[in-house]
């Protein structure tokens, strides 16, 4: 079923539009959970309650892409109860790895002021993604959004783990000399 379709169903409320959502996404969802948590349960929960969260928000929302829609609501439930893990307890330590490869380029949101520049840096961040070619963004996206390990991203894509690591740690710099041109990091 398409998109419209099950976006549709929503508007109507009907409960056909959870399983549509589920048929059509729900393996979609439950690897992002999976990325994040590593925890079969935990991720399950995510992704039903994603399915919730899409039921109280469409209507009124109408969300342009239904894909993106749930892959936010799956991240952002999947991040918060990571945070309640405790993040060297359990989770196998991705997150926390996945943020420490990003601590040199990304500035730290401890700051108020930092908080404030924000959506600068959001921008910034899009502008540098969208100058990159297709498949060097699309890694970095995996990685840094989705959470995927290493290892997978390089089965994915053909490439050796190191050819995935030196590629992701040339982009990292390439961002950080990017953000620092674009006075958002000093160079320290």
């Amino acid at each position: 079923m398409d998109d419209d379709r099950i976006i549709e169903l929503y508007f109507e409320r009907s409960l056909s539009a959870i399983s549509e959502t589920s048929i059509k996404y729900g393996r979609y969802c439950y690897s992002i959970s999976q990325n994040i948590l590593h925890n079969a349960e935990d991720s399950e929960e995510c992704v039903n309650e994603t399915y919730l969260r899409a039921w109280n928000a469409i209507p009124p929302a109408r969300p342009n892409r239904l894909s993106v829609f749930l892959g936010k609501i799956t991240r952002n439930l999947s991040l918060n109860r990571y945070k309640g893990y405790g993040a060297e307890k359990r989770g196998f330590g991705e997150m926390a790895l996945v943020l420490s490869e990003l601590d040199d380029c990304i500035p730290s949101s401890s700051d108020v002021e930092q908080e404030v520049d924000h959506l600068l840096l959001l921008e910034a961040l899009n502008n540098f993604l969208g100058e990159q070619p297709s498949i060097k963004r699309i890694i970095f996206v995996q990685r840094y959004w989705y959470l995927i390990p290493v290892k997978d991203l390089a089965k994915m894509h053909g490439r050796s783990e190191s050819q995935t690591k030196s590629l992701l740690f040339r982009m990292r710099n390439e961002l950080k000399a990017y953000l620092e041109k674009e006075g958002l990091i000093y160079e320290t």
